[in-house]
């Protein structure tokens, strides 16, 4: 990308799509102190609406409300609109609001003087200063507690605060931007979140969907994390099964983007060969076949224990066929996927008479 193409990205906010095999194409600004991309990989149109968004907020100097699961990437959200913004060469302070113990709440924000409190040997400048001229990152504010709101609401009116001990006021010049995996409106519904605070905080808006819902991102992703510890480790390279991109294609992702990543992490470093393979299959519906052995009036027609004993063959050899259909055909991969010993798998397939040729 020329010198002029990235100042044009910049100039307009806008948050280029990744390409994860260029590393070159990332803008300038995306190197900007401890700021990287290395999450913000996708494709999908859902990753792709949330690029454009993020672009437009970062041009717009106010308050930011960012919601999504726990590990979709709220924290490298709001660093792009820090260094995509007007305040990319002033700080940006993280702080985790569930950590910071209700004590000691003013004097985390605002600072306090020397003797304010018990152990205050000297003066200190809270977050708030700290944050002078860049951006304050509020992550969990949900877990605020009610004086912690009253205490942000105040500052966020004027901009005005008073250090804890100290009589004069201070004003500070910082772009707030909170993040939260909980529903604001609904916590303010019930009242445990205040709605004046959440209003304050609520001027531009920032959804990030799940991984769930970008569909084929989570194979890029796995892809671009895979490149990433092997220069990370300075190891060969390795790559996935089919069968592993598969699996990878259809999980859930609870955790989203930060349990993909520990995973891939964790299997490049624990894998034998250049080849991984990992995965299972999680839901019930998945391990039984779509027309079973015996119906519902068949079971109804045997004594418990035979009933209980058909089932649980049912449930066996549909498992079994579906694991081998996963790993195609591969027995070792397959035990590994069920997590038994390759020679007890293969006693199991051969008390169903399951031939590993069907599925290759």
């Amino acid at each position: 990308m020329s010198t002029r193409a990235k100042a044009h990205n910049d100039k307009e906010g806008k948050l280029p799509v990744r390409d994860v095999d260029d590393d070159a194409a990332l803008p300038a600004i995306m190197d900007v102190g401890e700021f990287s991309l290395l999450s913000m990989v996708g494709a999908s149109r859902m990753f792709n609406e949330s690029v454009r968004r993020i672009g437009r907020i970062a041009m717009r100097d106010a308050s930011v409300l960012i919601e999504g699961e726990t590990g979709c990437g709220k924290e490298m959200a709001a660093r792009a609109i820090h260094y995509l913004g007007a305040r990319r060469d002033r700080p940006f302070i993280p702080v985790n609001c569930g950590a910071i113990p209700d004590t000691l709440i003013e004097a985390e924000f605002f600072g306090h003087g020397r003797g304010a409190f018990t152990d205050a040997r000297e003066a200190r400048a809270g977050l708030i200063a700290q944050a002078h001229g860049g951006t304050l990152f509020l992550d969990e504010i949900d877990s605020l507690t009610p004086k912690a709101q009253v205490s942000l609401l105040r500052f966020l009116q004027d901009q005005k605060y008073r250090p804890v001990g100290r009589d004069v006021e201070l004003k500070a010049d910082v772009r707030i931007i909170a993040a939260t995996n909980k529903l604001l409106t609904e916590l303010a519904g019930s009242e445990r979140f205040r709605s004046d605070l959440l209003y304050r905080l609520n001027i531009l808006y920032l959804h990030i969907p799940p991984l769930r819902e970008r569909e084929g991102d989570a194979e890029l992703l796995a892809q671009h994390f895979l490149r990433h510890y092997a220069k990370k480790y300075n190891l060969p390279p390795k790559r996935f099964s089919p069968q592993t991109l598969r699996w990878i294609r259809h999980h859930d992702w609870p955790g989203n983007v930060r349990e993909l990543e520990n995973t891939v992490h964790r299997e490049f470093l624990l894998s034998e060969g250049d080849v991984i393979e990992f995965g299972c299959v999680t839901h019930a519906s998945e391990l039984m076949p779509e027309t079973a052995a015996f119906s519902a009036e068949d079971y109804a027609t045997l004594d418990f224990r035979s009933a209980k004993t058909k089932a649980i063959e049912d449930f066996e050899r549909a498992y079994l066929a579906r694991i081998l259909q996963v790993a195609h055909g591969n027995i070792s991969a397959a035990a590994r996927i069920a997590k038994k010993e390759r020679r007890a798998f293969g006693k199991l397939l051969k008390k169903y008479s399951i031939s590993r040729e069907q599925f290759i």
